[in-house]
């Protein structure tokens, strides 16, 4: 009985996919980050135009 649960791998396997969905999840959290901060720079450049552009008239 012993000898039969040190053979079994099927825990393994759940813990190999647990540690690819960490993975992805943190590629996932990365990108929405860098995503972020593109958007806060278009945003504040779109910003400063449109109040540039207020400013004139």
């Amino acid at each position: 009985m012993i000898w039969r649960f040190l053979k079994d791998e099927s825990g393994a396997t759940a813990i190999e996919y647990g540690l690819i969905a960490t993975l992805i999840a943190v590629a996932i959290v990365g990108g929405f980050s860098q995503l972020a901060s593109q958007l806060q720079t278009l945003w504040g450049d779109n910003n400063s135009d449109i109040q540039q552009g207020l400013n004139r008239n």
